[in-house]
């Protein structure tokens, strides 16, 4: 009997071609030496006119503080971020978190009928499933209106989508944009098979935004919050998390839609309003932080291993595909060490086993070092968020994997403030009651058939 099923051999033959196609491709960075090389500063705020005076930055901080104590992830983190991204850090935001397919769906949907100037969506799958076509019909409907719809969807992502979907689309006027093109005579440029763009993104009319883990797919149809915890399979329920934005910082996720445009060499967009004049609409504190392998090393996996570095308090992180290299692994028993509850909320079983046993295989490490792991049962999880420290919050598309931190175009946001970490640390006790906590004794005893699925896949875990 094999020791994995058909779709996990896929996986490893996929994991092979990428190797052909990636040598000589960078490691990940050595990140003491680069955060050493960013001294401490100032941190800055801008708001919707531009940077806010040093009255108002420093009354910012102190409200920030106030409640949660003289925490040094406040002064370190936000002004290191600061140093290292290049986005800013900007006031007067709204945040809506939202949890699950049907929730975000309904407010995409909601946003998307009430256009007046453009859609731009970006996804890393979207299928042809009822789902997608009713993204479709949405689309077309409002692009027959006079909106502009400017679409870009993964290769890779978007395999088993066949062309013809997307032909409706193209001839109502819709710019659509196949990132990276897996057949090498559609390339724009160099064939880079191994970037992939696993970015969801959603702007309207410049104005409100939506980022998170969920693609355009029919397997986020059923929610997860009010399922029973208890093992599934097949079309067992996916758990996600996603967030809708409004105010001044909608610029920047726009900023981002529009680089990874211009880098793929897409047509010139039509002309509209992608950029109109933004007030506050909240009092949220919001980052915009978008990586790809073109920078000199990942921006988000950068500010996460800060963050983790600089949490006194806790280190809350919920993700779907935790395939972790040395550096994340020694924050996190760092972190421990050093009194934190650093507390791992990953799947119980998931759609890539290859992915799901080179995870556990860190697992006996990690537990011995202090850190307490829970696997979520009852859905497919697939969030990607962190809590730390009850004010520093991240909701997003990248993974703790080597993939997210080295091939692919991420997208997430550092969001600050007392708030909203309630809502996340709320979110995150619900899918640990929903969980089986992992303990130390009963790992160590579990059948030589995993062990062994876990030795095998952790030799594959820089290309899963």
């Amino acid at each position: 009997m094999s020791l994995f099923t058909r779709p996990q051999r896929h996986h490893l033959a996929l994991a092979a071609l990428c190797i052909s196609c990636a040598a000589g491709c960078a490691n990940l960075p050595d990140t003491q030496d680069i955060l050493a090389r960013h001294t401490a500063q100032q941190a800055r705020f801008e708001n919707a006119h531009g940077p806010v005076s040093e009255k108002r930055r420093a009354a910012v901080l102190a409200d920030l503080k106030r409640g949660s104590g003289d925490i040094d992830i406040l002064d370190k983190q936000i002004a290191l971020e600061q140093s290292i991204m290049g986005s800013p850090l900007v006031l007067g935001n709204k945040t809506t978190l939202l949890q699950d397919g049907p929730a975000t769906y309904a407010a995409m949907f909601y946003a998307m009928a009430q256009a007046q100037d453009h859609i731009n969506l970006e996804s890393y799958i979207i299928e042809d499933d009822a789902v997608g076509r009713e993204f479709v019909q949405l689309l077309l409907a409002q692009q027959r209106r006079g909106v502009q719809v400017n679409l870009i969807y993964d290769s890779v992502g978007g395999f088993n989508t066949p062309k013809l979907f997307f032909a409706p689309l193209r001839q109502a006027g819709v710019a659509v944009l196949e990132f990276n093109p897996v057949n090498p005579l559609d390339a724009r440029g160099e064939w880079l098979l191994n970037n992939r763009d696993h970015r969801k993104l959603l702007v309207v009319d410049g104005r409100v935004a939506f980022i998170g883990g969920i693609n355009i797919s029919s397997v986020y149809s059923s929610g997860s919050i009010l399922r029973r915890p208890k093992k599934t399979t097949g079309n067992a329920a996916w758990r996600d998390t996603d967030l809708q934005l409004q105010g001044p910082v909608v610029a920047e996720f726009q900023k981002l839609f529009m680089q990874t445009w211009r880098k793929q060499q897409g047509p010139a967009l039509a002309p509209k309003n992608y950029f109109p004049a933004l007030g506050a609409a909240g009092k949220d504190i919001v980052r915009a932080i978008g990586s790809t392998p073109d920078d000199p090393y990942s921006l988000i996996y950068l500010t996460l291993i800060s963050a983790i570095g600089n949490a006194e308090r806790q280190v809350y992180l919920t993700n779907a595909y935790f395939v972790p290299d040395p550096q994340l692994l020694q924050a996190l028993t760092d972190a421990a060490a050093r009194g934190v509850d650093v507390r791992l909320i990953l799947p119980s079983y998931s759609d890539s086993g290859l992915v799901f046993h080179a995870g556990r295989a860190h697992y006996s490490s990690l537990l011995a070092g202090g850190v307490q792991i829970f696997e979520r049962e009852g859905a497919l999880l697939h969030a990607k968020t962190a809590v730390i420290d009850g004010v520093w919050s991240t909701v997003g598309s990248t993974n703790l994997d080597w993939r997210s931190f080295m091939d692919n175009d991420e997208l997430n946001a550092v969001i600050l403030g007392r708030d909203f970490a309630a809502q996340m640390v709320a979110v995150f006790a619900r899918d640990q009651a929903a969980s089986q906590a992992i303990e130390r004794h009963a790992w160590q005893q579990r059948p030589l058939q995993f062990k062994l699925k876990e030795w095998l896949a952790q030799w594959w875990a820089r290309w899963l």
